[in-house]
């Protein structure tokens, strides 16, 4: 693998898993009554609310937030805060309902791609500082 700094590999697989999650989304609209399904008001059987949209925004911005955060943030904060948005984002990624072939693609990317995130993070060493270095 190419040398590149913690953060920007993280930021980089972040916005990996985000682009599976958009692309299996925009798969599902091609898929033969799928539109008639939602308009319906019902999806998966439950009710399209606005809380629920709501949630899902709130769901998809953690790993948004991540790709500009990983690379912001000193890593004794972007390190924790990985694995908080490891778990949640997991978590939301597991379909309630049978998959088809496209989902469980993406699933199995978003996956490999999250166990990669937490694998990084966990043996992601803090930098030497520019005095630790001199006096080493």
């Amino acid at each position: 693998m190419r040398p590149a700094e913690t953060h920007i590999k993280l930021a980089a697989l972040w916005l990996f898993i985000l682009l599976n999650i958009i692309f299996r989304d925009l798969h599902q609209f091609v898929m033969p009554g799928f539109l008639e399904t939602i308009m319906t008001g019902q999806f998966n059987g439950m009710e399209i609310t606005q809380e629920l949209m709501l949630i899902g925004g709130v769901v998809v911005s953690v790993p948004i937030s991540m790709v500009p955060l990983t690379l912001l943030l000193e890593r004794r904060f972007a390190r924790p805060l990985t694995f908080v948005a490891a778990l949640i984002t997991t978590a939301t990624m597991i379909p309630p309902t049978p998959v088809d072939l496209d989902d469980a693609y993406h699933l199995a990317l978003q996956l490999i791609a999250m166990s990669t995130i937490v694998f990084m993070a966990w043996r992601w060493k803090p930098a030497l500082t520019s005095g630790a270095a001199r006096h080493a």
